[in-house]
């Protein structure tokens, strides 16, 4: 079952006896979780009907004898197994699992690796409950899910504005939603938001950024690069090198498939780049300033960098020293 059913079902009150929460990705787990928690018990219920248990902490029989208690003056008890990966044993449970309680919601939180499909556990609850893999999301697909997510949360959010907060904060979930806490705090509902705000609120430049480094050398403004790359050696903690090496290995890799795209429409480009048709213009205007031959020299210097970084041939050159080399050697 997918994500978005699931919650839907919770909402609508249709529950699984047995629920198996379980891969890389810990923000949709926790949602799941935390979602179960809120809303099947009321607060008077949770009292005498929540029990929240640590795989570090307990055991598989444990866990079945807190399954099998029956509710106290509700309709429901709700058991959560926390960090369920440590579970010494899991296969114990599947007695329990084929034949669950309907008093009784259980939740397993498997978290930062799949449950071995080949377990008897995992196919018993396959038949009699809820399994939902939870999977990350890849970086580029990032821009989009922010745009998604503020568009249900009731905030329309500017391309420019997506993307920035993707290139500073990758594809931490958490992290991400975190952020738009202090947005959604300080920004009434239905609010664009802005570069502008991204700034005044979370604390990312809107102009000294690797996002905006990468239009700077798309445009080949020297100027405006050379000011940007001083503000990121500036402020290393936060703006990574090896992030910034990642976006512009992956920029110029995206130019270069450009230029062999024999339909350049918006709409293709975008889908064959995967990237907003906001951004398709500046991958246009970077194919006229860099040919082929150029961009397979930035793609060959990128990744050296990326190795002296990392500690090959590297020297005692710091990592501003390395890149302020590479940009000029991407502009020269």
């Amino acid at each position: 079952m997918n994500f978005d059913q699931i919650i839907k079902n919770i909402k609508n009150k249709v529950y699984h006896p047995v629920y198996l929460l379980t891969g890389d990705e810990p923000y949709f787990i926790d949602f799941i979780s935390g979602t179960i928690e809120k809303n099947i018990l009321t607060e008077e219920e949770k009292e005498f009907n929540l029990s929240i248990l640590y795989g570090l902490e307990t055991d598989p029989v444990t866990v079945m004898n807190y399954a099998k208690r029956y509710p106290m003056m509700s309709n429901y008890q709700v058991i959560i197994v926390r960090e369920a990966q440590n579970l010494d044993d899991i296969d114990q449970m599947v007695s329990y699992v084929e034949n669950p309680l309907k008093s009784t919601i259980l939740v397993i939180c498997y978290k930062y690796k799949s449950v071995d499909k080949r377990k008897k556990f995992y196919k018993a609850i396959d038949r009699h409950g809820v399994v939902f893999e939870s999977k990350p999301v890849y970086e580029s697909q990032i821009p989009a899910w922010i745009t998604g997510y503020l568009k249900e949360k009731g905030y329309p959010i500017q391309p420019q504005a997506s993307a920035l907060l993707a290139d500073y904060l990758g594809n931490d979930l958490s992290r991400i939603v975190n952020e738009f806490e202090k947005l959604t705090l300080n920004i009434p509902a239905r609010t664009a938001i802005t570069p502008a705000h991204i700034e005044k609120f979370i604390g990312i430049s809107k102009d000294f950024n690797t996002f905006e480094l990468q239009k700077a050398l798309a445009q080949r403004d020297i100027r405006k690069a050379n000011s940007i790359i001083n503000y990121l050696n500036a402020n290393q903690k936060s703006n990574p090198l090896i992030l910034t090496l990642a976006n512009l290995f992956s920029f110029f890799s995206k130019v270069f498939t450009y230029h062999y795209l024999k339909d350049k429409s918006k709409n293709n480009v975008a889908a064959a780049l995967k990237i907003n048709p906001w951004f398709v213009q500046e991958y246009e205007m970077a194919s006229r300033k860099y040919n082929t031959e150029k961009l397979k020299t930035v793609i060959t210097d990128i990744r050296e960098y990326d190795a002296r970084l990392k500690g090959i041939n590297r020297g005692a050159i710091t990592d501003g020293e390395l890149l302020r080399e590479l940009v000029w050697k991407i502009l020269h």
